[in-house]
């Protein structure tokens, strides 16, 4: 019986991962939410769904990609990305209400007085609070923030850090409230249509009272109205949801609102997009889902003549942001890890544990394979084009590594590296994703698919393969120096593999950097300028040969290999990371705080996994004499 179980749960799995691979639907007699989410919206210079205008907003505001109503609401529910956005668009005063804003730091709390501890009575739980809560505060949280940008990054305290973060929720809250409509419309399609007609009258008007005749005041006094709120919206910038006439594919030609209020000052027609959602909004206040689904498939028809393959991207876009095959990845790789370290416990008995966690981490890489490639296609792109999915190929390549491992030694250490490594580099993807959209546009040097698929793809691969070895030393440091069960064969095989993953990690990163040396002549006219991303890229090579030179020449034995072994990993974290945020060179992504932070503590947990390494043998927990 126990054969089938690793079959039986990884069907198990598999079933819950294949369970959402449909297009997300609405409820019946409810307003459709999902419907109106695959719209189209040109943002951070890429045409994407409304979906995911909604999902990175939230996760930038709140961290999250969906809005519980709050204590104080009863009964509490959860409001999807797209639901919330519905109301940020179309029923401001209600979105008002919600608790997004996510503020913990205490001193932030006491500058907006706002509840320390959770308050159902002010619908607070003490971690987020509502545009409402901070609204009469926001001349004091702005005078902090003036201050705090003018202190360099690196000086900056936590406290600033946070009202800087805060203040940049606060725009982004403000844009998004007025991509559709002003911020403070209580009737948009009506105001609109009281506009288009005042337009005439208005610039007649206009006329004349620049000619110093005799002019009918109320035409122009509602023309200068609404364009001074256009002027608000232009001064936001919210993201641009109209697409240009004759074509919605090209990003030129796409328009905010604001921009379309002064076209139709000067007499222009107006668009049918900006019809169309300002009837959506009309229905939506009226609760009225059926004119809402009528607004939105007109809409849906008419740019289907004009930009079929449009609707079709944001569709597909809208499906990977449901399945959240990364987030799924986590899941399986924490429960494939967990079946092989139960299996250590008892081996001889628990067999079945190993071979269910080699099934389910099979079927993980299958998981993990089919969202980069879901994701290169949405981009068009390579697989790594910035950061965040640099972690995503950075923990697939560990993966693929790993279970070569496990098919060499069967003895299930591939298969907790490799789950460990998946795990780790997802969730630093997942706390990357906070920064907002991981699509965006990339940087004009670096819009080059044949360097993204050659030079990066190579070095990030040469990445993978060091930290799979310093993986591979910090186990075998663990479980000498804190268990019994490290014996001398294991501590052999341990370390075969970590001389065999170096030597795939030298090649790939020399490789790899060489490449990038070719890429920069071509981009900058130099093969090399000591850059601090190429000083990186250049110290994984010297590092690993290092490793390589002290084995092949006896200069090092097993524990010191695997000392070497382990600060590869310090070496690797400082260039994939480290430099990017030095703020200097062509590579530098600018200072983040929250990974320097973390950057520091694996370094120090790094050294520290050293200094156990270093011990004399006698005071390891396993007999390794």
């Amino acid at each position: 019986m126990k054969k089938y179980i690793p079959h039986l749960v990884t069907a198990v799995f598999a079933l819950w991962v294949a369970a959402d691979w449909r297009t997300p639907s609405d409820r019946p007699q409810a307003i459709p939410a999902n419907a109106f989410a695959r719209l189209p919206v040109l943002s951070n210079g890429r045409v994407q769904p409304l979906d995911s205008l909604a999902r990175n907003t939230l996760l930038q505001i709140r961290e999250k990609q969906s809005v519980r109503t709050g204590p104080g609401e009863q009964p509490a529910k959860s409001l999807s990305a797209a639901e919330w956005l519905l109301e940020m668009f179309f029923q401001q005063e209600l979105a008002d209400t919600r608790p997004v804003f996510r503020i913990l730091h205490t001193e932030i709390k006491g500058l907006l007085g706002l509840a320390l501890e959770a308050d159902p009575a002010k619908n607070s739980d003490g971690k987020h609070f509502s545009w409402n809560q901070i609204r009469d505060k926001l001349g004091e949280l702005r005078d902090e923030a003036r201050r705090a940008s003018a202190v360099a990054e690196s000086a900056r305290t936590p406290f600033d850090r946070a009202v800087l973060q805060l203040w940049n929720a606060v725009g982004l809250y403000m844009r998004t409230q007025n991509t559709v409509q002003p911020q403070d419309s209580k009737n948009w399609e009506r105001e609109l249509q009281s506009f288009v007609d005042a337009v005439p009258a208005g610039r007649e008007a206009a006329k004349a009272q620049q000619a110093g005749q005799p002019f009918e005041s109320g035409p122009l006094e509602q023309l200068i109205r609404q364009l001074q709120r256009a002027s608000v919206m232009k001064e936001l910038a919210p993201a641009m949801i109209i697409p240009p006439p004759e074509s919605s594919e090209n990003k030129e030609g796409w328009l905010r609102v604001d921009e379309v209020l002064f076209n139709l000052a000067r007499g222009d027609t107006m668009p049918l997009a900006l019809r169309a959602y300002a009837a959506m909004g009309t229905a939506y206040r009226g609760n009225d889902p059926v004119a809402f689904k009528a607004a939105v498939e007109r809409y849906r028809g008419e740019l289907g003549q004009s930009a079929p393959a449009v609707l079709a991207k944001c569709g597909r876009e809208q499906l990977f942001n449901h399945l959240e095959p990364f987030y799924k990845c986590i899941i399986l790789y924490v429960t494939a890890g967990l079946c092989v370290m139960i299996f250590t416990l008892a081996p001889e008995k628990l067999g079945w544990l190993r071979d269910t966690a080699r099934l389910l981490l099979f079927m993980t890489l299958a998981v993990h394979s089919a969202g980069l490639i879901y994701r290169m296609v949405l981009e068009g792109r390579p697989p790594v084009t910035n950061l965040y999915s640099s972690a995503i190929f950075i923990g697939w390549g560990a993966c693929v590594l790993g279970l070569v491992l496990e098919r060499v030694w069967k003895n299930g250490i591939g298969v907790l590296v490799s789950s460990s490594a998946g795990f780790l580099t997802l969730i630093i993807a997942h706390n990357l994703a906070l920064g907002g959209d991981t699509m965006e546009m990339m940087r004009a040097v670096l819009d080059t698919n044949f360097w993204l698929a050659t030079h990066v793809v190579v070095v990030t691969l040469g990445y993978s393969a060091t930290f799979v070895a310093g993986l591979l030393a910090v186990l075998y440091v663990v479980l000498g120096v804190f268990t019994k069960s490290l014996t001398q064969d294991m501590a052999k095989s341990l370390s075969k593999m970590v001389y065999g993953i170096v030597c795939f990690a030298a090649l790939f990163s020399f490789i790899g950097t060489v490449l990038g040396g070719i890429w920069a002549d071509q981009s900058w006219g130099r093969f090399w300028g000591w850059d601090a991303k190429e000083n990186g890229a250049l110290m994984i090579v010297l590092w690993n040969a290092l490793f390589l030179h002290a084995r092949w020449g006896g200069i090092a034995r097993e524990r010191g290999l695997i000392s070497l072994a382990i600060f590869g990993n310090v070496v690797t974290a400082w260039s994939w990371f480290g430099v990017n945020m030095l703020g200097i060179g062509l590579h530098s992504y600018g200072f983040m705080s929250a990974a320097f932070t973390w950057l520091m503590l694996f370094v120090t947990t790094q050294l520290a996994l050293m200094g156990f390494a270093s011990l004399p043998i006698r005071f390891w927990r396993s007999d390794l004499r």
